[in-house]
């Protein structure tokens, strides 16, 4: 799923330059992707498209994050930690934080790898029509990507 969404990434520089989702599948599948991958990868799109969407002014705060133990086990503490780096540095709202959150949990995949939650918030940009400054393209593509054994990011 995953090289589906990055496929569309760099092929679709925006999400409405992409064709319906019938037209879409039938060009990814004749590109060479699994049918089951490309319904897993439009499904999934969807639910980001619903979720970016929707604008919560509550989620706006300033306010200190609380993960519950199933979203940490999911996550895992290196996309806890990224996501709050992200968010930290200005790089994320917390609505968009949320929007990640959530699409992660939906994954069938504990915890999500660091690679993979990058790709997230990569597509979830995409999906807002934003482009990642300088900053956060290097955070998400730098040469530690999915290096788990990785030094930790310090974030003072």
């Amino acid at each position: 799923m995953f090289d589906i969404l990055v496929y569309l990434y760099e092929t679709y520089y925006r999400p409405d330059a992409c064709p319906e989702p019938e037209a879409l599948a039938r060009k990814l599948s004749a590109v060479g992707f699994d049918d089951i991958e490309i319904t897993e990868a439009l499904d999934w799109l969807n639910g980001l498209t619903e979720m970016a969407g929707t604008t919560n002014p509550a989620l706006e705060s300033s306010g200190t994050r609380f993960y519950v133990s199933q979203e940490l086990d999911t996550l895992g503490t290196s996309a806890v930690g990224f996501i709050q780096f992200l968010e930290l540095a200005g790089l994320l709202t917390a609505s968009q934080r949320e929007i990640v959150i959530e699409r992660a949990l939906a994954l069938d995949e504990s915890p999500v790898t660091l690679g993979k939650l990058k790709i997230i918030i990569l597509m979830l940009l995409w999906s807002q029509g934003k482009e990642p400054d300088a900053l956060m393209f290097d955070d998400l593509f730098g040469a530690e990507d999915d290096d788990e054994d990785a030094e930790p990011r310090l974030l003072h």
